[in-house]
């Protein structure tokens, strides 16, 4: 009696059996060997959940084929079950439903691989019967020369909440660049930790930090913003206008500015517009004698001032007023 207990559900010939016809069955098997290191093509009912592919016995299927392409429209993620459970081998499988949904490959209770729309996995069928797992062939792969990616996006990451890293695997020394997920930060840093000793740190906002000196072979700029006044008040940040100008348009205060950090140096250029206005400054500023200084009040003329925070009080640090605007 024949049987299809072999990875690709081949007709197996009992000895004796089929006297002047075994051919036929031979060319069978050498067609469906044919079909399996080919390319298969699978519906998945609309709108499914679940979905099985039970590769036929000794009859074509496309389930059987290397590459197996899934379609349908899907409304939510869809487990696809592969069986026999038996069933020992490797496939390229990939997600070409619309709607947006995962498919979940799984072939008994053990693991399974989820693949997203539109994407590609190389998955492993262990065929261990009802505890049968099934495996991404790449996880740890390891590439021992050059690796060429000719597509336009390089994605690290699966959107869960787990730092992201590239590693540089120096001789003396390691370098990372990665995603530090919980402070969600993009990290430069030294050794191969996501946070240990960061070298640069770019948050969500875009502002940088760099704990360390940094050398500049060229002058380094600081771009200038504009900070206006509203209700009588200029409302000055100061990590995002370190540099900041303001035209006068309006009798002011500057307030005291937010985002202070110990350390910060910051600077504003005070453009007088074709009126001249007064200008008045938050007691956070502190000036030489602790006295405020005198803005000057002539139309299109200009003053600038320099301060530095010592962590209670913005210190005036440098003052040029008076100076023609061209």
């Amino acid at each position: 009696m024949a049987t299809y207990v072999n990875n690709l559900r081949l007709k197996e010939i009992a000895t004796g059996d089929e006297s002047g016809t075994w051919g036929t069955s031979t060319n069978t098997n050498l067609e469906l060997i044919g079909e399996a290191l080919g390319i298969g093509t699978e519906a998945i009912t609309t709108n499914a959940d679940t979905h099985t592919t039970t590769v036929a016995d000794g009859s074509a299927d496309a389930g059987r084929a290397m590459y197996l392409k899934y379609t349908g429209t899907l409304d939510s993620a869809c487990t696809i079950t592969i069986g026999p459970n038996t069933m020992k081998r490797v496939q390229i499988i990939e997600n070409a439903t619309s709607g947006s949904q995962n498919i979940i490959i799984s072939q008994g209770s053990g693991a399974n691989v989820t693949i997203a729309a539109g994407k590609v996995a190389v998955v492993q069928l262990d065929g261990a019967g009802s505890g049968a797992a099934v495996l991404d062939v790449f996880t740890d792969l390891a590439v021992t020369d050059s690796l060429s990616i000719n597509g336009t996006t390089l994605t690290i990451g699966d959107a869960t909440a787990e730092d992201t890293k590239i590693v540089f695997d120096g001789n003396a020394q390691d370098f990372y660049v990665g995603l530090d997920d919980s402070a969600d930060d993009l990290v430069i840093g030294l050794g191969s930790t996501v946070g240990t000793t960061p070298a640069i740190s770019v948050d969500e906002d875009q502002f940088v930090t760099m704990p360390k000196k940094v050398t500049a072979s060229t002058s380094a700029n600081i771009s200038q913003v504009a900070i206006t006044s509203s209700s009588n008040a200029v409302a000055w940040d100061a990590r995002a206008a370190a540099n900041a100008y303001h035209v006068t348009t309006e009798n002011t205060t500057f307030s005291a500015p937010s985002n202070a950090v110990e350390g910060a140096i910051i600077s504003v250029e005070i453009a007088q517009g074709g009126t001249a206005r007064t200008i008045a400054w938050n007691t956070v500023f502190e000036f030489a004698a602790s006295t405020a200084p005198t803005v000057t009040a002539t139309a299109s003329k200009t003053d600038i001032f320099a301060f530095r925070y010592n962590g209670s009080v913005w210190q005036e640090i440098g003052r040029s007023q008076n100076m023609a605007q061209t």
